[in-house]
């Protein structure tokens, strides 16, 4: 196969065929990577960050364009779209001011002088998911090119669209050829050849667990680096003292946002049992409120899920005897559509529980008391993200340093910032991404030290 239908999820029609890029094509790009790699590493440090600033510019000045293909390619909301193209505009300026501001320091040492440099790795290859294709490729590649790095990126085969646009931004922004390059295909041609080209100096990948197992083990042959994000089962715990009205009006939008396709989803409500009955009179009118529908009609705030494969396995979690609490409404016809559903699972092992599902299904568990609620949110292999609700300042901490996992919100479902780190425990991940420390990421810290003795 040498192209792949790209799939509109809202309607199942085809919305173009993309090239697979071969492994020949892929080694090409990589020795391209290489070559640009010296060049690109000597630019002055206020030279790249002003290419970065124009790519920024470029990325803002084509955001509609931007937004309405991921639309079409992903199924995410216009109001979604339009955030993450935004959110590649933001992280490119953020990290535009980094290549001036990425020192080393002078630390004092007998005999001499001793300084750091941070000197960048060389070829960095990104494999994105397909559940947020623009800001995670931008999370990636943004950082690894303000630390001089050059970049092979490669985006979800269902999901090419708007990475291989950002390939083209670049390229009117000015950045040369070489340094930032886009290579739509399969992840066992591509994404493999990333892990094992000895060029390729570092892989970041987002995705499943088990495919971060098997890049990680892979990297380990020529010890290469790795950052990883993958899945998460995350908890959403809701005490008794706690704004109930506001924590059940907003649980919807912590779990169904794009269908629930989201490693940070809330898929998991703890609820004080004190609370319990009140909590689920409340949350019921807000779950079948969630408008599901035209992912391009402004008024809607949840789409379809990804493909007709993804909706079956969704589905398996949800047969006709599940214990189905209540249910939103979802469009029937063509298109890969899966309402909000609320369940009520009681056995600990229940897959609803312990699965990430990666739709719009959200498991509601009652818990005793703190100690109870802290056990439950660790009872499982993931550790990305979370929230706790409390009016309580001092459970609040509390609970937020025994919760495993990387991304805590107290009284809110926001997990990801840029100016922040992100990333997670346990088999959530390795490494983080965003924040002021990401670019460090993708640099070897080097020693030099300069005798002064006569």
């Amino acid at each position: 196969m040498t192209a792949f239908d790209v799939i509109n999820p809202a309607t199942g029609d085809v919305v173009e065929s993309v090239a697979l890029t071969s492994l020949e094509e892929t080694d090409a790009a990589i020795a391209a990577a290489q070559a640009a790699f010296a060049g690109w590493r000597a630019v002055a440090p206020g030279d790249r960050a002003r290419l970065l600033r124009r790519f920024a510019d470029a990325v803002d000045a084509d955001r509609e364009n931007l937004a309405q293909l991921e639309v079409r390619n992903a199924g995410h909301t216009i109001g979604n779209a339009r955030w993450e193209a935004g959110n590649v505009r933001d992280v490119l300026h953020y990290y535009a001011a980094a290549p001036e501001r990425l020192s080393g320091r002078q630390i004092p040492v007998p005999g001499g002088v001793n300084i750091t440099f941070h000197e960048p790795l060389g070829v960095v290859g990104v494999i994105v998911p397909w559940n947020f294709p623009m800001p995670i490729a931008g999370w990636g590649f943004a950082p690894a090119l303000a630390a001089g790095n050059t970049v092979v990126l490669k985006p979800a085969e269902l999901t090419p669209l708007t990475a291989v646009r950002l390939g083209e931004l670049a390229r009117e922004a000015g950045l040369p050829d070489g340094v930032f390059t886009v290579l739509p295909g399969k992840g066992s041609v591509v994404g493999n050849r990333f892990v094992t080209h000895p060029l390729v100096r570092k892989v970041v990948f987002t995705g499943s667990t088990d495919v971060g197992k098997q890049i990680m083990a892979g990297c380990a042959a020529q010890v290469k680096r790795v950052t990883l994000e993958l899945g998460g089962k995350n908890a959403n715990i809701v005490f008794a003292d706690s704004d109930l009205e506001r924590a059940a009006a907003t649980a919807p939008y912590g779990v169904f946002d794009n269908a629930g396709q989201d490693c940070c989803a809330s898929s998991r409500i703890l609820v004080q049992d004190s609370v319990y009955d009140r909590f689920m009179e409340l949350l019921e009118p807000a779950v079948k409120g969630v408008v599901v529908g035209d992912p391009a009609s402004e008024q809607t705030e949840m789409g379809p899920l990804i493909s007709a494969h993804h909706l079956r396995s969704v589905s398996s979690y949800v047969p006709a005897d599940a214990p189905v609490a209540f249910r939103g409404s979802a469009p029937e016809g063509p298109g890969f559509w899966f309402p909000p559903t609320v369940v009520t699972p009681t056995a600990p092992d229940d897959p609803l529980i312990t699965d990430e599902v990666f739709g719009p299904v959200v498991a509601v568990v009652r818990f005793t008391d703190e100690a109870d609620a802290i056990r439950m949110a660790n009872s499982t292999e993931y550790g990305l993200s979370g929230s706790i609700w409390t009016n309580d300042l001092g459970r609040a901490l509390r609970v937020s340093r025994a919760v495993e996992a990387g991304n805590l919100s107290v009284n809110s479902h926001s997990s990801v910032r840029y100016w922040t780190p992100f990333g997670g425990f346990k088999q959530s991940g390795l490494g983080r991404e965003l924040g002021p420390d990401a670019v460090a990421a993708f640099t070897e810290v080097k020693n030099v030290f300069l005798s002064t003795q006569e």
